[in-house]
């Protein structure tokens, strides 16, 4: 190894303990049977009992028709071995239907097994995404998605396991287990006890391998979950690494992680395959055993037969054929309960958005002079001491045009968000069309608004799709209206396919002044009589401001706006501008008396043309700052 190479390794080491830390919860195994888990498991699964009714029934004659089949396989040794052809056919044709018809019998149980657990996963899924529509913006703000994506496929995965992998199987093998027992007791006790001398040594065998197993498979979980964690983040942010060079310091890193999650599955698969060694080599010193002792006590014990000893041989070998899965069918149960648990752990969060009042009603005549928003001594922090808003009070009159100015972080986007509802205050009040939001219908409130963000999300679809992003049923037409209506019908025409050109995962095929556009026209498809413009030209660079600028004023006519905006120059057109300073509101005014006044507003728009000016010459300027 280089100099180079070492000098990376203890680097690559560092990004592993990164990721180690982000996904540490993924390596609590917990309990390998948990009553209550399988209770809270148990309304998902009702649905489909009978399924489940049926699989076990059938595991039942599956185990009885297993049970069958050594007896006929030493009834045919015996008429073969005594000459009688009838009987030998006769018992042949039978061990024959039941070869086939136990074989028939696991297809039916498996299949039926696994058909309702992919029907309750599936159910549990909905409830976890359903769940996922409930939780408040103040969890996503603290929750990695990578957790909660593993929330809904890789736990419900674990958990399916039960049924596809076949765990469930293990009732019907302890039946098969029981039967075993009691028949070959019958048949020959002294045999029998011979074969099963030495079950002692595979009770501690399977006993070590379970712990180590365990082990092994709560670090493969904990790799993977690193692995996951790397490999994602660079897949996202491979444009940075390449613009700085670091693709060797990068592989260095997933070098060491790779390692890592190689030799935690060479640890499991040495146990795997230690216990199906143990289990195959005690098995057979249980048969040779067994066929030792009726080699020599045959001639004093006239009931042991050539056909008994085959059958009992039969039986030995069916008897460890699921001892040896026992170990496997541990682990994937253990971490289906973990996941269970994680997923329950999920379901039971109690930061949801909280209803108010379900009701679509107009809005009373004695509220229809009422503000359109307001806020009243609202003070509100995403993090405990930390306040981003300190005792804020405003109101924005309906079909007023308000801009919030201020410096990054000063609680501007902070204030439309609590005018959404996006986040629950509690200091103050927070009012819509005169009545707190938390009084009214989540969905009924939210109608009432259009959002222009700065970064502007695209769904998978189509341009058509995207712009009636708020219609289950796009109308052709008023999206032909509303992108006519910002100037910007033509441009996308212009595309191969059209409004029904193809939007590929977050908009990446098209441009950011294209997916503004977008948000634009999509504020004007759904015509509200509120619309919150979220630094909506911010992104947008100088060429297409103009266009910009106009898709604003269009958006902002005849409507009650919330411009939120850096750029200052789009602003001018407001009727009013409330400027803020460390989450408080320092000032108010139009724009020619702000900047009469001298104070904070005049500060930022001085500096803000300054920068543009200096841009314009390839100068520089310090960045734009309220202090």
């Amino acid at each position: 190894m280089s100099a180079g190479s070492k000098s990376e390794v203890p680097k690559a080491a560092a990004g592993a303990k990164r990721t180690e830390a982000a996904f540490h919860e993924e390596q609590d195994l917990g309990r390998a049977y948990d009553v209550a888990l399988l209770r809270r498991l148990w309304p998902f699964v009702r649905p489909h009992s009978r399924h489940l009714v049926a699989s076990l029934a059938l595991l039942v004659l599956l185990a009885a028709t297993q049970l069958v089949r050594p007896l006929l396989m030493g009834r045919v040794v015996a008429h073969a071995g005594a000459g009688e052809g009838s009987l030998l056919l006769r018992d042949g044709l039978v061990l024959a239907a039941f070869v086939v018809g136990g074989q028939t019998v696991s297809f039916l149980q498996t299949y039926i097994m696994q058909i309702g657990g992919a029907r309750a996963m599936a159910d549990l899924r909905a409830a976890v995404f359903g769940f996922f529509q409930r939780l408040s913006l103040r969890y996503f703000d603290r929750t990695p998605v990578g957790r909660l994506v593993t929330r809904a496929t890789g736990d419900i995965d674990a958990l399916g396991e039960l049924f596809a992998s076949g765990v469930l199987n293990a009732i019907g093998d302890l039946f098969a287990l029981i039967g075993i027992v009691v028949v070959m007791l019958a048949l020959h006790a002294r045999l029998s006890l011979v074969a099963f001398a030495a079950l002692p040594v595979v009770a501690l065998v399977v006993n070590y391998v379970r712990k180590r197993s365990r082990e092994a498979f709560r670090d493969i979980r904990t790799k993977t979950a690193r692995l996951n964690a790397f490999l994602n983040e660079q897949v996202a942010g491979v444009a940075v690494v390449q613009a700085y060079a670091r693709e060797a310091h990068m592989q260095h890193e997933f070098d060491v992680i790779n390692d890592a999650y190689r030799d935690a599955n060479k640890r499991s698969i040495f146990y795997e395959a230690m216990l199906d060694a143990a289990i195959e080599m005690v098995s057979t010193v249980c048969v040779a055993s067994m066929l030792w002792w009726a080699g020599v006590g045959r001639t004093g014990d006239p009931t042991i037969t050539f056909a008994l000893v085959v059958t009992l041989t039969q039986y030995v070998r069916q008897f460890f054929e699921p001892v040896s899965l026992l170990a496997q069918r541990y682990t994937i149960l253990q971490s289906a309960m973990s996941g269970a648990e994680r997923i329950f752990q999920l379901l039971d969060e109690e930061d949801v958005e909280a209803e108010g009042e379900a009701s679509r009603e107009p809005v009373p005549a004695e509220l229809e002079g009422s503000p359109a928003l307001e806020l009243e001594g609202v003070t509100f922090a995403y993090k405990p001491s930390v306040p981003v808003l300190s005792d804020v009070s405003l109101t924005v009159a309906r079909g007023e045009k308000v801009a919030l100015v201020g410096a990054t972080g000063a609680g501007k986007s902070t204030v439309a968000g609590l005018f959404l509802r996006l986040y629950e205050v509690e200091v103050g009040a927070v009012r819509v069309l005169g009545r707190d939001v938390r009084a009214q219908d989540r969905v009924t409130m939210r109608e009432r608004f259009s959002v222009v963000p700065q970064d502007v999300f695209l769904f998978t679809g189509t341009v058509l799709s995207n712009v009636a992003i708020s219609d289950e049923a796009p109308d052709r037409a008023r999206v032909e209206r509303a992108l006519r209506q910002i100037g910007a019908l033509e441009l996308f025409e212009r595309r191969e396919g059209g409004l029904d050109a193809r939007v590929d995962e977050r908009g990446a095929n098209f441009s950011a002044g294209e997916r503004q556009l977008i948000a634009f026209a999509r504020a004007l498809y759904r015509d509200t009589p509120i619309v919150v413009l979220d630094e909506a030209t911010a992104s947008i660079d100088s060429n297409t401001e103009k266009r910009m600028q106009t898709a604003l004023e269009v958006v902002m006519q005849g409507r009650t706006s919330l411009v939120i905006a850096h750029r200052l120059s789009t602003i001018r057109a407001v009727d009013r501008i409330i400027v803020f300073h460390k989450g408080r509101v320092v000032e108010t005014g139009s724009h020619d008396s702000l900047i009469a006044k001298g104070g904070v507003y005049a500060r930022l728009h001085r500096l803000q043309f300054a920068r543009e000016r200096a841009a314009h010459v390839g100068g520089e300027v310090a960045p734009v700052s309220a202090e």
